[in-house]
């Protein structure tokens, strides 16, 4: 990986992607993408999002390709395999979201401390080989086994990543002519540079190069260029680990040999059996060879150059491979004719002449017992399942151990037994198997819980998606009137959010139906106080649209009203208009004066006028006015005077 960039130059950093990894910091760069530090908000977790180059992203045969083998690699469960959580896709971010593992790269570490021992070197290389036997005994090939893929934390523990990652990446990973993607062709074995082809046997030779470049701090083949690396694999050998750091054992070189054959038939099958060659060989060092610090100047200098291959010239020669001790069949492993061993190294002969009569003779003595050690007491020996059912993973893998078994563990939910315990064994216990052999261990999960999401607040419409997500579902709906929440937004749940529920366990859910519409009283013709209240009780306020006169409607009662009908929503104002009742005119003063100039006046008034005569009215003169003069009287209404 790269050094960490600035903030500026990671333009994800601060996003939420998908709508639930808020994106925290970068944490480093690599040749197809960037991995970042990322809180899921859903699980609150710290995860590990690797973002794809925008290259890779837009090619859609990658996206597909890369969609199916991160479903693949999600069902890998092993203790020493970063798990991988989830895969999306924003803006066209194409992302991993994978185990958060705080810790340094194998890279980080042989950069800082150069090689290492032999016993440092397979305490990492056992957990790495158990990693990928676990893919493999589950159809899985990782295709990019590299330092920059192993993991070690910060207690020690070793993890490998990117399962998946790299069969949807390979074809980039080999065509790319930039010095990004040169670590990844150091690893690749010769099927995939000639033909496009792996298997298992590809993820061991690579295995191989990690061992060798552990034990000697270089990587077996080095290049200007990622075509001038890939011809090597092909046409040229893996140095001998022992020409370059003097203290490697005979058997770590004969590992390395034995894992980078040109021929992949000639390599173990697969990563199970190289470990269990692994941990033969181990066994076969003393603690003295295991523990020997290398020297930090290889004693023989010219054997410590890289190998270099020119891309148009074949090899004239190559460093020769230290056949295995005490086997019967070296060509099996060997990078010689099938009938004749290669050389070894003088330096090999040199340590091996004084012990070879011995050796030689004692092997003849011990031919016929080998092959009865080995179906008694050897790797050929039946030995019996122990019973690990109930006990937990660690207890479980320590018992199969001491038995001479390998523990395949997988994971399941289970609601009766807890977390970390095994559920079954198959073969089961009592079962007489080869020493060696894998034994498929399911450990429980625990109970299936998935946490209710938080519905409230979003649209009702994705409600059914976002409960799906998490395997859950729907349950029923119901809907309420909302002065506060839009139309079509869920207000409320049931669990509520963070509540664990089992798989396909319901969440039931209302949804506003916006605000209540209020139909508008009709308040025409009551008093102003009973209007109001009638308005007020319905949710509506009161305001007053002014006075008039009115010779119909009393005064103090309402005239009319807007609006006055319809619907409004709460707090809405209805405005009233309010009688003054009719309009009042004085009587005007009419006493004394003649009929007709009395009537005019009145009628000027706005009055009507009627007459009383006295003895037939013979003067003509208003004697009296009903209403009396000066009197307030409605407009229009009949003045009767009383003519003399």
């Amino acid at each position: 990986m790269a050094s960490s960039v600035s903030a500026s130059s990671t333009p994800v950093v601060g996003r939420l992607l998908d709508g639930r990894y808020r994106v925290l910091s970068h944490i480093a760069d690599g040749g197809m993408a960037t991995v970042y530090l990322a809180i899921d908000e859903r699980l609150e977790r710290e995860v590990a999002v690797k973002v794809m180059r925008e290259n890779l992203a837009r090619d859609e045969t990658f996206v597909s390709r890369f969609r199916r083998e991160a479903r693949s690699a999600a069902q890998l469960s092993h203790p020493h395999v970063v798990a991988v959580f989830d895969q999306g896709e924003d803006d066209g971010h194409m992302f991993l979201a994978m185990e958060y593992v705080p810790g340094r790269t194998l890279r980080d570490v042989l950069t800082a401390e150069g090689p290492l021992t032999p016993r440092a070197a397979l305490d990492i290389f056992d957990p790495i080989l158990q990693a990928v036997a676990a893919a493999h005994d589950g159809g899985l090939i990782h295709r990019d086994v590299k330092p920059e893929n192993v993991i070690l934390r910060d207690d020690g523990f070793v993890k490998v990543a990117d399962f998946g990652l790299a069969r949807a990446v390979t074809a980039a990973t080999t065509t790319n002519a930039a010095g990004t993607l040169l670590g990844t062709v150091a690893y690749l074995s010769p099927e995939q540079v000639e033909r496009g082809i792996a298997d298992a046997r590809s993820d061991v030779y690579a295995a191989g190069l990690v061992l060798f470049e552990m034990l000697t701090g270089r990587k077996a083949f080095d290049g200007d260029s990622p075509i001038h690396v890939a011809y090597q694999h092909v046409h040229g050998t893996v140095p001998v680990p022992s020409d370059l750091v003097d203290t490697v054992p005979p058997e770590l070189d004969q590992l390395v040999a034995l894992a980078t054959a040109r021929d992949p038939d000639k390599r173990p099958a697969n990563a199970g059996d190289y470990l269990v060659e692994v941990r033969r060989s181990r066994q076969q060092m003393t603690p003295a060879e295991l523990d020997a610090r290398p020297q930090t100047e290889p004693r023989r200098v010219a054997a410590a150059a890289p190998t270099r291959v020119s891309p148009q010239v074949a090899p004239t020669s190559v460093v020769p491979v230290v056949p295995m001790v005490a086997r019967t069949e070296p060509e099996a492993y060997g990078r010689g004719s099938p009938t004749t061993p290669p050389p070894r190294p003088a330096r090999r002969r040199r340590r091996l002449r004084p012990v070879l009569v011995p050796l030689l003779l004692a092997l003849l003595v011990a031919g016929g017992g080998g092959t009865l050690w080995w179906f008694s007491a050897g790797p050929g020996a039946m030995t019996v399942v122990p019973n690990v059912v109930s006990a937990s993973s660690a207890v479980a893998e320590g018992a199969l151990q001491e038995a001479d078994l390998r523990a395949s563990l997988t994971q399941e939910y289970d609601e009766a037994v807890p977390t970390g315990q095994v559920i079954t064994a198959d073969p089961g216990a009592g079962a007489r198997v080869r020493k060696l052999s894998a034994v498929s261990v399911v450990v429980s999960r625990g109970p299936e819980r998935y946490a209710a999401p938080t519905l409230v607040g979003t649209p009702a419409d994705a409600a059914a998606a976002t409960l799906a997500a998490v395997n859950l579902t729907a349950g029923a709906r119901s809907e309420e009137f909302s002065e506060t929440v839009a139309a079509g937004t869920v207000t409320k749940q049931d669990p509520a959010p963070g509540a664990s529920l089992k798989p396909d366990a319901p969440v039931a859910f209302t949804v506003s139906k916006g605000r209540q519409p209020i139909t508008v009283p009709t308040v025409t013709n009551k008093t102003t106080a009973d209007a109001t209240t009638a308005l007020t009780n319905a949710g509506l306020t009161v305001t007053q649209g002014g006075q008039v006169n009115s010779d119909d409607v009393p005064a103090g009662t309402v005239v009319s009203q807007d609006p006055s009908t319809g619907t409004l929503f709460k707090g809405d104002a209805v405005a009233i208009v309010v009688s003054k009742g009719p309009v009042l005119v004085a009587v005007p003063a009419t006493i004394g004066k003649q009929r007709d100039q009395a009537a005019q006046l009145l009628q000027a008034a706005g009055f009507k006028v009627a007459y009383d005569n006295v003895l037939g009215g013979f003067f003509n003169t208003v004697r009296a006015s009903d209403p009396a003069v000066g009197s307030m009287v409605r407009k229009g209404s009949t003045i009767t005077l009383t003519i003399v």
